[in-house]
């Protein structure tokens, strides 16, 4: 079957959805330690979160990035995940779904989430044809997904080193393999249609 240009693609049980981000150590080892981010993470910050496990390491470069080598899995709850698409506006205009570009401007300016579909990624870390979302979280929503919305949070960096290397030494069956298990996240219109071009 074909894959949809634009589709959010994660790991999600019934009531979680797990979204990936890269912190340095000083920042991503306590919040592994203690299930929720220290003090150092700055929640009037945007922080984006990104459902797809590629994306995270196309972003990241593996987690070897300047101040991305700790890579988290965080576990949120779906309630809140919709609530932030819900809230959201696209990242950039687009004709025909916004009214016209001031309006669209203003309900930027205004959202506490944005939206970015980039090009998902292959095990090479090359853009595939079709998009995952980014979610870009600020202010209220910011708050929210620090305090309210993280069910748990994992160190995903060793899991990021070994597909690499798998990758490196021509071992791509065994490097797919161990991606976590991605599937088309149930968001219909009701949360889509003013994010999807």
């Amino acid at each position: 079957m074909e894959e949809p240009h634009r589709r959010i693609r994660a790991l999600h049980t019934a009531s979680t959805i797990t979204v990936y981000q890269a912190y340095s150590p000083e920042i991503g080892m306590p919040a592994i330690r203690d299930g929720r981010f220290p003090a150092a993470w700055k929640p009037d910050r945007m922080t984006w979160i990104k459902p797809s496990f590629l994306w995270m390491m196309y972003r990241s470069n593996w987690g070897t990035s300047a101040g991305q080598g700790t890579v988290l899995a965080i576990e949120i709850d779906r309630d809140g995940f919709d609530w932030a698409l819900r809230h959201s506006c696209l990242s950039s205009y687009v004709r025909g779904l916004h009214s016209d570009r001031r309006t669209w401007q203003r309900d930027l300016k205004r959202a506490p989430a944005r939206v970015q579909w980039d090009p998902e990624r292959d095990l090479n870390l090359r853009p595939l044809p079709y998009r995952s979302l980014q979610l870009g979280l600020s202010g209220e929503a910011s708050s929210l997904y620090a305090d309210e919305w993280i069910v748990s949070i994992s160190d995903v960096t060793p899991l990021a080193r070994e597909i690499r290397a798998l990758v490196s030494r021509g071992e791509p069956d065994s490097a797919a393999q161990l991606l976590p298990q991605e599937q088309p996240y149930p968001a219909g219109d009701e949360l889509l249609a003013h994010l999807r071009p």
